[in-house]
């Protein structure tokens, strides 16, 4: 199965992706847990980012 995203939406999930990032480092969360956040974000960017948004750090 392969998901494409391109166009507007594209440039959506990098704004969303992006905007998690920066919020994860600059969360109270320990050091490890943002890099696997980070990690998360970057290799899975929608499935990544619907979890950060459920239980990533607050």
């Amino acid at each position: 199965m392969n998901i494409e995203v391109s166009g507007i939406l594209g440039l959506i999930l990098l704004i969303c992706v992006v905007y998690a990032i920066v919020k994860t480092t600059q969360s109270n969360a320990s050091t490890g847990n943002k890099v696997i956040w980070i990690v998360v974000l970057l290799l899975l960017p929608l499935l990544g980012f619907i979890l950060w948004f459920l239980f990533g750090p607050k």
